[in-house]
């Protein structure tokens, strides 16, 4: 008998070169960093795919140029392409470049996970609109962030993963400090603060109010005339010494107000 002889055919993995630039670096391997690496793959996987392969997350990811032109991020690779991932430029708009967020936030307001309880209290303090909860469900700030349209701020990259979240932002410091000035440069928003207009306890804004109006104790009543009450909790606010102490711990890092 004859021996049966089976040839088995298979696909060669296609190749792309890919370059990262600025801080998406981060998320990669050492070796990738910093220069044109190549990626294999099988089949046409999309741009966003492959991207998020590699450890990037789509929400840190503003522009994708293919031998030169920008795509969107469900454009598919076959292989043989050059592809350049930009980081997010919030404060440039990218609207007829590059197809991938063509309605920047003009005022940016924000949503934090549960382990930037600080960081949300000190851009309440700088005025910014900051949801915080913190027992707060991966899924519920994915559900704020989108129905709010609300940045959401997080150190895990999971959770910007997910294809439901069409802005958000890696922090990569873990000091409150410099939490607060990588938000307020990324988005562009030094020119936006607004210190002491917002309650840092529950977000609500503060309202001017008459001395007669608060109850306060009678040395801080004899210290200071102007008063805030927050629209939401209550909590009243006057000009103490925690303000110099504030101003002063900012001004360390490089942060006016």
């Amino acid at each position: 008998m004859s021996g049966l002889v089976v040839w088995v055919i298979m696909e060669a993995a296609s190749f792309c070169e890919f370059r990262f630039y600025e801080e998406l670096n981060d998320f990669l391997p050492r070796d990738q960093r910093k220069r044109t690496f190549r990626h294999g793959f099988d089949g046409t996987p999309s741009v966003k795919d492959r991207i998020e392969s590699l450890g990037v997350p789509h929400t840190e990811v503003d522009l994708v140029l293919v031998d030169g032109e920008p795509v969107g991020f469900d454009h598919l690779l076959h292989g043989g392409e050059r592809v350049a991932v930009y980081p997010a430029f919030e404060r440039f708009d990218l609207t007829g470049v590059s197809p991938l967020r063509p309605r920047p936030l003009r005022v940016p307001r924000f949503v934090a996970d549960v382990h930037l309880g600080r960081l949300a209290s000190l851009l309440r303090l700088l005025g910014f609109d900051c949801r915080y909860e913190n027992d707060g469900a991966d899924e519920a700030l994915v559900a704020v962030s989108v129905a709010e349209t609300r940045i959401l701020l997080t150190r895990d990259v999971g959770l910007l993963r997910r294809s439901a979240v069409t802005h958000g932002a890696f922090v990569h410091a873990t000091d409150p400090r410099l939490q607060l000035r990588e938000i307020l440069d990324r988005f562009d928003l030094r020119k936006r603060i607004a210190p002491f207009t917002r309650c840092a306890r529950c977000n609500g804004v503060l309202v001017p109010v008459d001395r007669a109006a608060v109850t306060v104790p009678d040395s801080v009543a004899e210290r200071h005339t102007r008063f805030t009450r927050c629209d939401g909790c209550g909590q009243v606010y006057w000009p103490g010494t925690h303000v110099a102490r504030l101003r002063r711990r900012l001004a360390e890092i490089g942060i006016g107000m």
